[in-house]
């Protein structure tokens, strides 16, 4: 069998990369780097569930419940900056295990805070942990992937945060009546373990390493990337196409974003964040307390409709992780945003009238909404060179946390002013337009590799 030291040179590391076949060793970095992602996301949604328990338990105002949700989404903003400039200067895995490490430990800090005061600092702090992780994540992903397959291999990784998010409403379902809101935050505490298992078991990115001149590590890490899928498929590899690394780059910086091709890409992406996670975390912040709130119902079936809401969003990741590398990123993104808008619409003009309803439609714009979610984890580290990119995705991160701030803001502020669930939808079916309007603008990167979108 020939072994990897027969790479005939000059390969460039890209090269290299790309031609590597799907394999054990794929299955094995994305599963890692999804554990932590699926407690991320299972720990972004944690307040949400527990809301209902807590606005009884400690008589929380209106404003207080929309300070308890948006807590950890202002953590996570601030988190975004610092990792977009931590995950491009000292390294994807090590920042993703610092904010793996973060978020935990809060956590438990969180399940023992006796006062809406506390626990609000500490989801925070959580908050900070969370925004660390899941776009360098995001962006270490795309690394690692072929340009053929990138939008499949990438989405498919990203169905674990929809899957985290589905699963801390189901066990909010079964542990919240039981066991009560602090058993919740105690579970997502879990992720404390993989921060140091993950850099003994994830080479670092060899992109990265190569980005920062470091080219003997980057060989090094590609070499030992190949003997892996070697091992793993018993086959040779294929030889890669000849073609000289990328000359050195000045490092990147933030400045960077808004210079010449960039500025339009960075705008069109700041827009897209913002208005996705605007109407998506708007929606599911408040879901489970309009359904008890508003309709009457019990904590159970407000969990339990909640639940589908999260599973729908799943089923829809999946078909567009099948659909994406054939038909382009802003055609996907274009009609996601459409499609949106018109269970939006029906919400605002004539399917308000029952939870049942809510849940039916609110699980339509899920089914859209977190297809634009994923898509944009999968387009925004396609838009920046390396030495650039994770501050690229964090930047996106600002907006998508602006969003995800004040979205529920604006639902607690009309349902404070006494405005209907009507207006609630209205509003959000016009921001899901306007991003309909954005995404049209949108650079098409379907199928090309990260140093031909770069170059």
């Amino acid at each position: 069998m020939t072994t990897v030291a027969g790479t005939p040179a000059p390969a460039s590391i890209a090269a290299r990369l790309e031609r590597l076949p799907h394999s054990r060793w794929h299955v094995k970095v994305r599963c890692l780097i999804g554990a932590v992602t699926f407690f991320e996301a299972f720990d972004q949604l944690l307040a949400a569930s527990a809301l209902p328990v807590l606005t009884e338990q400690w008589q929380l105002s209106t404003g207080q419940a929309t300070f308890a949700v948006v807590s950890a989404s202002v953590g996570i903003l601030f988190g975004a900056l610092a990792a977009g400039w931590l995950g491009d200067r000292v390294g994807r895995v090590r920042t993703v295990a610092l904010g793996v490490g973060i978020t935990g430990l809060a956590g438990l800090a969180v399940a023992l805070s006796d006062g809406i005061g506390t626990f609000s600092l500490f989801r925070f702090v959580q908050g900070i942990g969370i925004g660390g992780v899941v776009p360098v994540a995001a962006t270490y992903i795309n690394e690692i992937a072929r340009s053929d397959d990138r939008g499949r291999f990438v989405l498919l990784y990203e169905m674990i945060f929809p899957a985290g998010l589905a699963a801390a409403t189901l066990l909010a379902v079964h542990v919240v009546p039981a066991y009560g809101w602090r058993a919740m935050f105690l579970v997502g505490a879990l992720p404390v373990v993989l921060a140091a298992a993950l850099p003994r078991h994830v080479q670092e990115s060899p992109r990265w390493l190569l980005s920062r001149g470091r080219t003997a590590e980057a060989e090094a890490a590609v070499a030992r990337i190949e003997a892996e899928v070697v091992r793993a498929t018993a086959r040779d590899l294929p030889a890669p196409a000849p073609s000289p690394d990328p000359p050195d780059r000045p490092r990147g910086s933030l400045a960077d974003l808004f210079r010449g091709r960039y500025l339009r890409r960075t705008a069109v992406l700041s827009g897209l964040w913002f208005v996705a996670y605007y109407v998506n975390h708007g929606i599911s912040a408040w879901l489970p307390s309009l359904y008890t709130r508003e309709f009457g119902l019990d904590l159970t079936t407000a969990l339990v409709y909640t639940l589908l809401s999260n599973v729908t969003g799943l089923l829809g990741t999946f078909v567009l992780a099948m659909l994406i590398d054939r038909v382009g990123r802003r055609p996907a993104l274009v009609g996601a945003f459409v499609g949106t808008v018109l269970p939006l619409t029906v919400l605002a003009f004539a399917g308000a009238a029952s939870g049942g309803q809510v849940a039916l439609f609110a699980s339509c714009t899920t089914f859209f909404l977190y297809m634009i979610n994923a898509g944009l984890y999968l387009y925004s580290p396609e838009l920046y060179p390396t030495s650039n990119r994770a501050r690229g995705v964090a930047f996106g991160g600002l907006w998508n946390r602006c969003g995800v701030i004040l979205g529920p803001v604006a639902v607690g502020a009309v349902i404070g002013a006494g405005g209907g669930l009507a207006v609630v939808f209205a509003q959000f079916a016009a921001v899901a337009a306007a991003g309909a309007v954005i995404a049209w603008f949108a650079v098409e990167t379907k199928g090309m590799t990260l140093e031909e979108l770069n170059t």
